[in-house]
């Protein structure tokens, strides 16, 4: 047991994005700025730290193509790590466990990509009981093109997500705001 009632997730942030084809150096470099200052400031509170690394059979998320490991330019030191399959991390990954075991109730939601593995992992953890806090600043993603042909830049894509999870899954915050009283009481 740790003596935080609360973790810092860390969802995807890996060396496989760096090689997809939407991949953008410019748009990461903040992103991962303030993922590396939300990790350093869990470290310093003594909010434990779990990265989540994203695994498939084939491609860049596989295993043997050596892009599943800690994107270039953060540094962290694991309290746990896990691999999942899903989006969900809470799905086949053994965290849901380790969270129990550990007497997590409160989860900090970082990492890449905002919309979908971020997101995911939010809903899930909110509909199984966890309060939520997402840094949507200590997330990462990339410009997409939906089905009508319009193209949603990140900045888009991370307010939408805002829009759907506030008051309704997670509590939207800044960096600073998931590190003040990380270890609140929390109320059942």
């Amino acid at each position: 047991m740790f003596d935080s009632n609360t973790v810092l997730l860390v969802i995807d942030a890996q060396e496989s994005f760096r090689h997809q084809p939407d991949w953008n150096s410019n748009e990461a470099e903040g992103s991962i700025g303030r993922l590396q200052q939300l990790i350093d400031g869990a470290r310093a509170q003594g909010i434990p730290t779990v990265q989540i690394l994203h695994v498939e059979e084939e491609g860049v998320f596989s295993l043997p193509s050596g892009h599943v490991k800690t994107i270039t330019g953060l540094s962290i030191a694991p309290d746990a790590i896990f691999c999942k399959h899903r989006h969900s991390a809470l799905v086949g990954s053994g965290l849901d466990v380790w969270l129990v075991q550990n007497g997590i109730q409160r989860l900090i939601v970082s990492g890449i990509r905002t919309e979908q593995c971020c997101e995911t992992t939010t809903r899930h953890a909110s509909d199984i009981g966890y309060k939520v806090d997402y840094v949507t600043e200590a997330t990462l993603t990339f410009a997409m093109i939906d089905r009508h042909g319009r193209v949603w830049n990140p900045q888009e894509i991370r307010e939408r997500t805002e829009l759907v999870l506030e008051d309704r899954f997670a509590r939207i915050v800044k960096v600073e705001e998931a590190l003040v009283g990380a270890n609140r009481e929390l109320a059942a």
